[in-house]
């Protein structure tokens, strides 16, 4: 099973959109500083996610909740 999922920093509460197989582990190394682009924006809570059976149609959700069309989509869904 793959995940697509939405973090939100408790510190600057913005949201970070990310795909892994391993969910549990891949919001352990966000909330314990093991990732580049989140290292600094800890700790996180998860506040969305969606399963797929491949990675390639997690990789293709992922990229497009990246885009304007899919954060517009994130707001309506997250209610922000």
């Amino acid at each position: 099973m793959f995940y697509v999922y939405i973090l939100k920093s408790l510190k600057n509460r913005r949201l970070y959109t990310g795909s892994t197989n391993n969910l549990e582990r891949r919001i352990y190394e966000h909330s314990v500083g093991q990732t580049k682009y989140t290292s600094k924006a800890g700790p996180f809570e998860l506040v969305y996610k969606e399963s797929y059976n491949t990675s390639l149609e997690a990789k293709r959700r992922e990229k497009f909740l990246k885009t304007g069309k899919g954060r517009e989509l994130l707001r309506s869904i997250l209610d922000r």
